[in-house]
């Protein structure tokens, strides 16, 4: 499965329509394994199909209209 399909929570899809959902700074990173109880992979770390999937997860969520208020 490529990163960009990967929906799992804490992955980069999911980090990154939780930042928009949130109303959060637009910060590619992710979870090695659950939010917050694993490794955190900040951008620097990450892969360019990572990089694209937090950025679709953000991009997606912003779409949508759909944040916490």
């Amino acid at each position: 499965m490529s990163q960009s399909n990967d929906r799992r929570h804490g992955g980069p899809y999911d980090r990154g329509g939780a930042d928009s959902y949130y109303r959060r700074p637009c910060v590619p990173h992710y979870y090695v394994g659950g939010t917050g109880s694993s490794e955190l992979i900040p951008e620097d770390r990450m892969t360019p199909n990572e990089i694209e999937a937090y950025m679709t997860g953000f991009k997606d969520n912003e779409a949508s209209g759909n944040f916490k208020y």
